[in-house]
């Protein structure tokens, strides 16, 4: 009886990767729930903005609107989370963009919306992705150790970005159909789940920090640790334009191509998917294939990026902008893998998530300059030389970045130079209320985190509001 009792539980066990632990788990489970919501309220928040009389301009100052607080205050979120536990973190900054998203929905489904109130709810929304952000960088990157980490964060952001593939076409069938108010609403509540569900993450087998000369001197340490290694300040300025023009490009113009070439937000909803579905391509590859030069593989990845802003340029019909939505799906993930196996093989544990922070603050620091001046740009040159202008400037920078040494010449290695990793939670713990065959279950049916630069660019591809959804929130 016993030994009946027991094969049930061993073919469960012995198919989950070791690295697959408890909080992995949550993680993942948790970025799917989000990534589901989102994706759909990304593309209703440019249209709600459409729908009460709007225009291009007015889209980007709701883009905007977000981002210039996350650009605020991302320093100071990735201090805290090296400060406090930061699971803490990352449940307050989800209850806030719960209720911002709610009142959001509130107000599209009960009313007409003023320019203002978006602008205020987007900036609340993005306050709490300064705080969350470098918070779940951290917490992925020290719930995994080994030498498959590759895997693990391809396996991530394979399953954060499935779900955005039904997150996005949902999403804009829903909008055509009902309107974004319900899509919003549907968002906020995918926040609160989300965020009960990081509730239960587990910090104990994260070492306590030490006590520091406060804020200043945590900032003054993660700055040095960032400045020191030249592969990543120059990834980090390259995409500090990229996610600008991308930014711009997909969260300003897609909405307006999509509405006057393509037939409005459902087509627009199925490119997006596209662009999911070649993620999800993109993550499945990196599971497999471990480059040796990381860095000079994933940097090559960034060149086809520039693919849907010269799709949307022409504009292509909705198959041909879906294959560049696709190519550059694939080519992001390709990058995106290679960057966060290499920050969590470079960076030490207790300076991760204020590295994070730099990288973020880097990555977007030029986001609402240029959805600001998205509108005006396609005044001043017309929107198709504005698009062929972003296009052209990614590929630049991305050929003068090639040039850093470290970027062609930084290597894998199976054991990490700056000590041991901390040990993630035991894959087997149970969950307070909750088996850990649940969420394997939920995990295995899908995609704040991917790293800040490559979840940046990724994000301003899929989203009308939000072009920095990196980690999963």
């Amino acid at each position: 009886m016993r030994t009946s009792a027991a094969s049930p539980r061993t073919p469960l066990r012995s198919r989950r990767p070791e690295w697959a632990g408890r909080n992995y788990l949550l993680l993942t489970a948790a970025a799917i729930i989000t990534n589901l919501g989102t994706h759909g309220a990304l593309i209703a928040a440019a249209f709600a903005v459409l729908q009460s009389g709007g225009d291009g301009g007015d889209v980007g100052l709701v883009a905007a609107a977000r981002t210039l607080p996350l650009v605020l205050f991302l320093l100071v979120g990735g201090a805290v989370a090296d400060r406090i536990p930061r699971h803490r973190v990352m449940v307050a900054a989800n209850a806030l963009n719960c209720v911002s998203q709610a009142v959001f929905a509130l107000l599209v489904l009960t009313g007409d919306p003023q320019l203002w109130q978006m602008m205020l709810l987007t900036a609340l929304c993005g306050t709490g992705q300064a705080f969350f952000s470098p918070a779940a960088e951290g917490m992925l990157m020290s719930s995994v150790s080994g030498e498959q980490v590759s895997r693990a964060f391809a396996l991530f952001r394979m399953a954060m970005h499935g779900a955005g593939i039904g997150g996005a076409a949902l999403g804009g069938a829903m909008i055509a159909a009902v309107g974004p108010g319900w899509v919003l609403a549907i968002d906020a509540a995918a926040f609160a789940l989300a965020g009960a569900l990081r509730a239960f993450l587990d910090v104990s087998h994260i070492a306590e920090r030490a006590a520091s000369g406060g804020l200043l001197a945590d900032l003054r340490e993660g700055w040095q640790e960032f400045i020191g290694r030249p592969w990543l300040w120059s990834i980090v300025a390259q995409f500090s334009i990229v996610v600008a023009l991308v930014g711009a490009a997909e969260s300003v113009y897609g909405p307006l191509v999509a509405r006057d070439h393509l037939g409005g937000a459902r087509p627009w909803g199925l490119a997006l998917a596209a662009f999911g579905v070649g993620t999800l391509m993109g993550a499945l590859l990196m599971m497999r294939w471990k480059p040796r030069r990381m860095l000079l593989v994933g940097t090559l990845g960034v060149f086809p990026i520039a693919l849907p802003s010269a799709a949307l340029a022409v504009p292509l019909d909705v198959v041909g902008l879906a294959a560049a939505m696709f190519v550059s799906g694939v080519a992001i993930e390709v990058f995106g893998v290679a960057w966060m196996t290499t920050l969590h093989q470079e960076i030490p544990e207790e300076k991760l998530s204020r590295v994070s922070a730099y990288d973020w603050f880097g990555s977007t620091a030029m986001l609402p300059l240029s959805t600001a001046l998205a509108g005006p740009a396609e005044s001043l040159f017309g929107r198709r030389e504005a698009l062929w202008g972003s296009a052209t400037l990614i590929v630049v920078v991305t050929a003068l970045v090639l040039l850093v040494p470290d970027v062609r010449n930084l290597t894998r290695r199976t054991k990490e130079v700056h000590g041991p990793a901390p040990a993630p939670a035991p894959a087997n713990a149970a969950l307070p209320g909750l088996s850990t065959a649940t969420v394997a279950t939920t995990a295995s049916t899908a995609t704040t985190a991917s790293t800040a630069t490559a979840a940046a660019a990724a994000a301003a591809v899929t989203t009308a509001e939000d072009p920095t959804d990196r980690s999963g929130t």
